[in-house]
């Protein structure tokens, strides 16, 4: 895993203590469209998906603020796009269970 990745994770773990985290790297599928980094490299896009007791009481829009303020070095720095899932336990045993 990248920099990038490594930072991104220990953040989230850190600030959110998650039941679940899941992060995949993008950036290969990207290659040549906007936002793609100039050198050709990866760690672009990122697809994040995260449950965590921390989003309990935030409606989506708010969860999602969270984690790209959590983020924002990344932002600003390398990282052109996050594909975000927020889910609380509850609402991810639900999504299983449907």
């Amino acid at each position: 895993m990248g920099d990038y990745y490594n930072r991104i994770e220990r953040k989230l773990r850190d600030a959110l203590a998650p039941e679940h985290l899941t992060i995949v790297d993008d950036s290969h599928r990207h290659a040549g469209h906007a936002g793609a980094h100039p050198d050709g490299g990866a760690e672009t896009h990122f697809n994040v998906e995260i449950i965590s007791q921390g989003f309990e009481g935030q409606n989506r829009v708010a969860r999602q603020r969270q984690v790209y303020v959590l983020l924002a070095d990344e932002l600003n720095e390398r990282v052109h796009a996050l594909s975000l899932v927020t889910l609380t336990p509850e609402e991810a045993a639900k999504r299983s269970a449907g």
